[in-house]
């Protein structure tokens, strides 16, 4: 009986441990879910009604805040906009961390230390402390207010944690994938692109989505270092949606909603070859 009664008093307590964990996941999974889901009832309210008392989640249901955003044709750039820079900044990203990590990874050189420590601590400034020297670097090449200016600023907050990523999975590959290439006639270069790039997919996705984000999300440096609404991005296309009287809280919340569609749809489409890619490049330093 004794014995039976501690069972059944350990069954009781993994029960109640069990409860305790699935009720903290659904409270932070409604801390965390319920922001996402006003934001989308907003979007589907007529401005006037988003503060009304009592709250309700839809009351009137319209598409006038999308209809108004997709019809607009400054709006509409904002979107190419964010494209244009957070596709080059991924392509150009990859390309560099790749050539990289791979003199990282395989070869030995002076310094190699301590251009190390410099990558790593790069990614320790704030960037906000940037902000005027980069403002001043800009104008003075005569890449303010252009796509150029944007991209490479962006470059310099996604190729460090790139570089990293890639040369810690990079590391996780034996050289003799690459050396017996090389032993056959191949260069270092054919080596790369045909044997090491081709297995490297799970964390070039990682590094890609990653970057993609950063680049797409950005809001500081592409209302620093651009002056017309023909070169702004979504994050300055949400922010310029609050007028001087009034603010259009329903078109904010359409566009933050279509601003989120394409991080969401990479995530989707890449989740297993990230996570993959994240946790393989962790194994192995």
């Amino acid at each position: 009986m004794p014995t039976s009664k501690k069972v059944l008093t350990r069954k009781r307590r993994r029960l109640g441990a069990k409860i305790a964990v699935f009720t903290g996941l659904c409270l932070g999974a409604a801390f965390a879910g319920l922001p996402v889901v006003w934001m989308l009832s907003t979007s589907f309210k007529p401005n006037g009604e988003v503060f009304a008392v009592p709250p309700k989640l839809i009351s009137h249901f319209s598409f006038d805040a999308y209809t108004a955003i997709l019809s607009d044709g400054a709006q509409l750039r904002f979107f190419l906009n964010s494209y244009i820079v957070a596709l080059s900044v991924t392509a150009l990203t990859l390309f560099v961390a790749i050539l990289a990590a791979y003199g990282f990874s395989r070869y030995e050189f002076p310094l190699k230390k301590s251009i190390n420590a410099v990558i790593i601590s790069v990614q320790a400034v704030p960037p906000i402390t940037l902000v005027i020297p980069y403002f001043g670097l800009v104008v003075t090449l005569g890449l303010y207010n252009t796509y150029p200016g944007l991209i490479l600023t962006h470059m310099v907050f996604t190729l460090p944690y790139a570089i990293i990523m890639m040369t810690a999975y990079f590391n996780t590959l034996p050289k003799e994938l690459d050396e017996s290439v090389k032993v056959d006639g191949a260069s270092s270069w054919t080596a790369l692109w045909r044997v090491l790039v081709p297995v490297s997919v799970p964390g070039m996705v990682a590094v890609g989505v990653y970057t993609f984000m950063i680049s797409w999300n950005e809001y500081l440096f592409a209302l620093t270092l651009t002056r017309t609404d023909d070169m702004r991005t979504v994050p300055i296309g949400i922010q310029l949606l609050m007028g001087q009287h009034s603010y259009e809280w329903n078109q904010m919340m359409a566009m933050s909603i279509l601003g989120s569609i394409p991080v969401l749809i990479l995530f989707l489409l890449f989740q297993r070859r990230f996570i993959g890619g994240l946790t393989s490049g962790a194994v192995k330093a």
